[in-house]
């Protein structure tokens, strides 16, 4: 049975990592840093709940959070270095080289491949065979993401105007971004570790390979455009916000408040 490889071991080494993959990818303007972004700021709201006492036991969520984390750091390094990746994540950072894909699918590819993978096994890994004692902190997530989700449409909707279209914009549960990462995903995300708790050796391998490739195809299914959707996407796209260094910082601000007068960035 094959761990995770340990790239952070602290919150504040989870944080590190992603400040440095943020700033590269401003710098190199890399739609990889879109999801990346998004991340810090869940991974910072996690350690500030920690920190508050939300969690019934804050040890074992940061130690859940660490172990998801290191799969993420783990699939990006690799990708930098051009070696393999699971299915699900070859996905989502190929998208990130398509000038033709929304803000929105990046974002959703990354979780797909996240959180509907990543999240099972390191909820596996850290449960010692108890999942049971990781189930209502790890539902007291979901509050975290909520309440950062509805800001980050807020953000959308300044960055993709046109998102209405397909009634992707919103502020509550109507949002496909809400209900991609609060619904569907997380509850799935629960059940497969339940089921992957119950395999052993090769078969807990052979769990997680069939997993991915489901879970790819999924990602694929996010950016195949046709017919109205096709014509709606091209819509949105044609009015969205190309300037990708300036998506990044939009929707990361852990260093410094967005500015609305857009000084400093070539639109």
């Amino acid at each position: 049975m094959s761990a995770t490889p340990i790239v952070a071991q602290t919150l504040d080494d989870v944080l590190s990592k992603l400040e440095g993959i943020i700033s590269m990818a401003i710098k190199n303007k890399d739609r990889s840093g879109y999801f990346a972004a998004l991340y810090y700021k869940v991974t910072l709201k996690v350690k500030e709940g920690i920190a508050a006492g939300q969690f019934g036991d804050g040890k074992n969520i940061a130690r859940l959070d660490v172990q998801f984390a290191n799969r993420y750091f783990y699939a990006y390094d690799q990708w930098k270095q051009g070696k393999p990746v699971t299915e699900s994540w070859q996905v989502a950072f190929n998208a990130s080289k398509k000038r033709s894909c929304l803000i929105l699918q990046h974002l959703l590819l990354g979780m797909n491949a996240h959180i509907n993978l990543d999240l099972g096994i390191a909820t596996c890994e850290v449960s010692n065979g108890d999942l049971n004692s990781l189930r209502t902190d790890y539902n007291n997530i979901n509050l975290i993401l909520a309440s950062l989700t509805y800001g980050v449409i807020n953000q959308l909707n300044l960055l993709s105007p046109f998102l209405s279209i397909l009634g992707f914009r919103g502020t509550k549960s109507n949002s496909m971004l809400v209900q991609f990462s609060l619904g569907n995903a997380r509850d799935g995300s629960w059940c497969f570790a339940e089921e992957l708790a119950l395999k052993t050796a090769d078969a807990y391998e052979d769990f997680i390979t069939k997993r991915d490739s489901e879970i790819a195809e999924l990602g694929g299914s996010l950016i195949k455009n046709r017919g109205f959707l096709k014509i709606g996407v091209w819509i949105i796209h044609l009015f969205e916000n190309k300037n990708v260094s300036y998506i990044i910082d939009m929707l990361n601000d852990f260093k410094k408040p967005y500015k609305k007068d857009l000084k400093g960035y070539k639109l």
